[in-house]
């Protein structure tokens, strides 16, 4: 094992096409066929299987449009209960490896095996594809892990690996792996920030990393363009951050709203989710804590919820920076008109407020936010909620 594969001793796992090869596991007939896992003909898709993919078919689509796109699918009913009941074996596994075990969602999570390298002396892909051997034999799935010496590299890592597939990308071979991929690869840059790049002329990370960063502070902000040149280098810091146990659980705070009527209009689910996110932060800034990890709830016409997260580089307690996680995160779903029944917006990994420091967002004003929204806690706290609100609230009922 050379020196520059030492270091690489964080993976992301993370399951193939989790639902669907559930159901491929359970209904073995349906092996090697497209099989869809989604609601009815109102409903979206959960998961597909590869095959499926092929045709253009992709997690959040809604099934009129996976049918067309795919009619010789086999379409099942989704089973949380058994997914939930593998996902816990699953993480039971990776925590027979090491207890630095973070976990993103029922199907992917974060490992920190460099203490199970000095216990079981071995090279992290060698861990990794025990990880995958044991999950295959124990539970009937596949998995892809990435293995790295950061967290973002290990994800990105585990993208390429898919399906079935093991990928390390040492420290020397960083900018060869992460230069030719798209900005929108990198953390922290959705929609909005992906297209201020490319109205730069800038469309991969190399084209990122091989800008001055003085032209980045300007176009995005002193902190978010030194920022985002820092990981178009493989820069992250982010460490594997332990889920707490059964009987002490990771504090979260969140808030839901169940629309009156179903709805598919973005324009009043973006407004919910300002709504929503101002509701948490405010909730987050009168409990005195900050969190890392923004997740965006969906529940569709047809009950079937789903969520999507991301962590961020630094704590955040604001409205703004919590709406642009949720806001990005909904955009990303495509959701093409989908009938929704419920929304929901929670921030997790919290900490004390007063130990939080904080990277802008991209895009993000440099100074400013924080002083407004506290100024906004006082007025409510005197003169009672929704005396002061976001612009674009005002006028505006709770649906």
């Amino acid at each position: 094992m050379n020196s520059t594969a030492d270091s690489c001793s964080l993976l992301h796992v993370d399951m193939d096409a989790f639902y669907a090869s559930m159901a491929v596991r359970d209904h073995p007939e349906l092996a090697g066929l497209p099989v869809i896992v989604g609601g009815g003909s109102r409903g979206v898709v959960l998961s597909a299987t590869y095959r499926a993919r092929e045709s253009g078919v992709h997690s959040a689509m809604p099934m009129t449009r996976a049918r067309r796109l795919c009619p010789q699918a086999v379409v099942v009913r989704p089973d949380f209960e058994r997914y939930s009941a593998c996902s816990a074996a699953v993480m039971e596994t990776f925590h027979s490896y090491t207890p630095k075990v973070q976990a993103l969602s029922l199907d992917e999570a974060f490992l920190d095996v460099s203490g199970a390298r000095r216990r079981l002396g071995g090279d992290p892909v060698q861990i990794a594809e025990e990880l995958r051997a044991r999950i295959h034999d124990e539970q009937g799935i596949t998995c892809s892990v990435g293995v790295a010496a950061t967290t973002l590299m290990a994800k990105l890592a585990s993208r390429s690996a898919k399906p079935d597939g093991v990928l390390r990308v040492t420290p020397a071979e960083v900018t060869t792996f992460l230069h030719p991929l798209p900005v929108e690869a990198l953390w922290g840059v959705g929609d909005k920030t992906g297209e201020q790049l490319r109205r730069l002329g800038l469309t991969t990370v190399g084209d990122i990393a091989h800008t001055p960063v003085t032209t980045l502070r300007r176009a995005l902000g002193p902190a978010a363009g030194a920022h985002l040149h820092v990981l178009a280098w493989g820069g992250d810091d982010h460490a594997v951050v332990p889920r707490r146990s059964d009987a002490e659980p990771e504090r979260s705070i969140g808030s839901d709203e169940t629309f009156g009527r179903d709805t598919d209009d973005p324009a009043l689910v973006r407004r919910e989710l300002l709504r929503l996110s101002a509701k948490v932060s405010g909730r987050m800034r009168a409990a005195g804590v900050a969190g890392r990890t923004v997740t965006l709830r969906i529940r569709f016409a047809d009950f079937v919820t789903i969520t999507r997260s991301r962590t961020l580089s630094d704590p955040t307690d604001l409205t703004a920076e919590i709406y642009a996680v949720v806001g990005d995160l909904y955009a990303a779903l495509r959701l093409e008109r989908a009938r929704l029944r419920l929304v929901g917006v929670r921030v997790e990994g919290l900490i004390d407020a007063r130990t939080a420091t904080r990277q802008l967002l991209l895009g993000d004003r440099e100074r400013g936010w924080s002083e407004a929204e506290r100024a906004v806690d006082r007025a409510t706290r005197r003169f009672g909620d929704y005396v002061v609100r976001p612009g674009s609230l005002i006028g505006t009922r709770r649906p």
